[in-house]
């Protein structure tokens, strides 16, 4: 099991980047939680098995269709225990 921290930057907010990332998250078994930023970006964790963690991570260099990603920070985070996923209200 592996847990990340991302940060994505880019046209990231307005183009239904959460919920996209909420449904493919899901498809991929994984947990965690996403949010829009007041800086424009977009955070989120993933908490899964290895390999599902490392696709969801690609998925978010390209995004839904409308948004257009310039930038993608991931960091190691603890697995804090997330049983689904949820979008969390904006920070």
């Amino acid at each position: 099991m592996t847990a990340v921290h991302l940060l994505v930057e880019g046209r990231v907010q307005g183009v239904g980047f959460r919920a996209w990332v909420q449904r493919e998250a899901k498809a991929k078994g994984l947990a965690g939680w996403v949010r829009n930023r007041g800086d424009g970006s977009v955070e989120a964790v993933f908490s899964g098995a290895d390999a599902q963690v490392r696709s969801m991570v690609e998925a978010c260099h390209r995004g839904p269709r409308l948004s257009s990603v310039t930038a993608v920070k991931t960091a190691i985070h603890p697995d804090e225990g997330w049983t689904e996923f949820v979008v969390w209200p904006a920070e």
